[in-house]
């Protein structure tokens, strides 16, 4: 809203004026959203049961296929770059080679802008020439408007537009280029891909699958510091959250080395979990701890929370089951230096809680006094199936809190496709901790995972209530006799 009502006041400058002042409604609308960068163009705008979208770009309306690769690399399952050779035919000006800075200058609108081609190249029949080179979309009929006439006479330059015959490689088409003309006509192209360190992680479809090869060094060629690529080949459902992968191309080297929030990580892509498009998360929980607060992490894979939370000088429990993982994690650890700051552990998430998380808060919980500002994290970033680990801290301690603001703190990751994923997320939490969180937790989308699948976290303090069992009141009663709920105090009759 801030940055639309600023648009809204630039619209009322001079530089608006003339525009908006012979502008329909909806193309005001348009304008002001391409400023406030709130609708990335082309969008619709809908007015009752009609709608329209912004006019196609010159790029795709005069000549479409004027960058396009030979059309004879349809279909091509192996890599062959000489195959995608072509010449096309471009407007140029010639020009005296002391007058080429000033006519790029001039037409800087008109000249070529396309990143790798030469937009001045040398004139073979005349060393004191230069041919500019236009940009055939601004220039289609191979003539110069009266403006642009007008500045080559102030430059004293013949407004001649030559047609000069430009030599198209493999080296000058974009990836999306090369892929569009190779898949069969119609199909999704998928140039993405998650980079880690020197890998290229791609996701393919099934009608990519023939092709995967040549779409792998397609990926080298084009990502300068890409020595590697390789295409996932089923879900993440192991024990250890890894997942088979096929190397499409280049070296198949899996071992590397990726940076996040400033923080070094070495791993092996091929044995441990790592995402990141998980970095800004990360970050974000790492923000919310001060020095001398408790993390524990649950499921700490090769220590992304782990790592940047002992830099911050938080004392930090983490946990992994896999024992690639573990063996990373303690490598980052050495590798970050703070190998000391970090009890690193490898126990199933679950006995992590009942063991080491249960004996640490049962020793510092009591010690805590009411002034002192510590804050212990529990993080359980395995969105697949944390939530069901949550009926851990059902009466996880027993006694009293010496403080409630003292309780935990529990970050816990989740997938939804639930229409409403954070109402979904909470009842689902609820139903683990057996209470109630309305008014007790807030929900953070983190990403989307895929069509209608949301990643989301859900932060709460857990309830002293759940957490604690309380010793029951009369102690004189044999313990056979009692039974203590953290509910509060209640007596059950024996069944013998």
């Amino acid at each position: 809203l801030w940055r639309l009502g600023n648009a809204a006041r630039l619209l009322k400058t001079n530089h608006f004026k003339t525009a908006a002042s012979n502008t329909s409604f909806p193309a005001v609308w348009m304008l002001l959203a391409q400023y406030s960068g709130r609708l990335p163009g082309p969008f619709v705008i809908v007015k009752k049961t009609t709608f329209s979208t912004m006019p196609e770009t010159m790029e795709d309306k005069s000549n479409p296929g004027l960058y396009s690769p030979h059309p004879r690399v349809r279909g091509m399952t192996v890599l062959n770059r000489e195959a995608f050779k072509r010449t096309v035919v471009v407007p140029a000006l010639k020009v005296k080679k002391e007058t080429v800075n000033s006519v790029l200058k001039s037409l800087k609108q008109s000249v070529l802008q396309r990143p790798g081609l030469k937009r001045v190249v040398e004139d073979p029949e005349d060393e004191d020439s230069r041919f500019v080179i236009l940009d055939p979309h601004k220039i289609p009929e191979f003539s110069l408007g009266e403006s642009e006439q007008q500045v080559l006479k102030q430059l004293s330059v013949h407004p001649e537009v030559f047609k000069y015959n430009l030599e198209l490689t493999y080296e000058n088409f974009r990836s999306e280029e090369i892929l569009r003309a190779v898949l069969p006509e119609g199909q999704e192209v998928t140039s993405g891909f998650s980079r880690v360190g020197h890998i290229a992680h791609l996701n393919l479809r099934d009608h990519q699958l023939p092709y995967r090869h040549l779409i792998g060094q397609v990926i080298i060629d084009k990502n300068p510091g890409i020595t590697c690529a390789v295409n996932k080949t089923n879900i993440i459902d192991s024990t250890y959250r890894n997942f088979e992968m096929e190397v499409l191309a280049g070296e198949s080297n899996l071992v590397t080395k990726v940076k996040e929030n400033n923080i070094a990580y070495e791993l092996d892509f091929s044995k441990v979990y790592w995402n990141p498009r998980l970095s800004t998360e990360h970050g974000r929980i790492v923000g919310l701890l001060k020095p001398g607060d408790v993390l524990f992490d649950v499921f700490a894979g090769i220590g992304p929370f782990a790592i940047p939370a002992a830099k911050r000088k938080c004392h930090v429990f983490a946990n992994d089951l896999n024992p690639e993982s573990y063996n990373w994690l303690l490598h980052n650890c050495r590798l970050n230096k703070v190998d000391t700051k970090v009890k690193v552990f490898n126990m199933d998430g679950r006995d992590f809680l009942q063991g080491p998380v249960r004996e640490e808060l049962s020793k510092e919980l009591p010690l805590l006094r009411e002034e002192q500002k510590t804050a212990f994290h529990i993080v359980m970033n395995l969105p697949a199936l944390a939530v069901e680990f949550l009926d851990v801290f059902r009466h996880l301690l027993v006694g009293e809190p010496c403080s409630a603001a003292a309780v935990p703190t529990v970050h816990c990751y989740g997938f939804s496709k639930h229409e409403d994923p954070a109402k979904d997320i909470q009842e689902r939490a609820e139903a683990s901790l057996g209470t109630s969180l309305d008014g007790r937790c807030s929900t953070y989308l983190v990403r989307n995972v895929a069509p209608n699948k949301e990643m989301l976290c859900i932060s709460f303090q857990i309830p002293v209530d759940v957490l604690y069992k309380r010793p029951c009141p009369d102690e004189a009663k044999p313990a056979s006799k009692r039974l203590c709920t953290g509910q509060g105090f209640s007596e059950e009759k024996l069944l013998s």
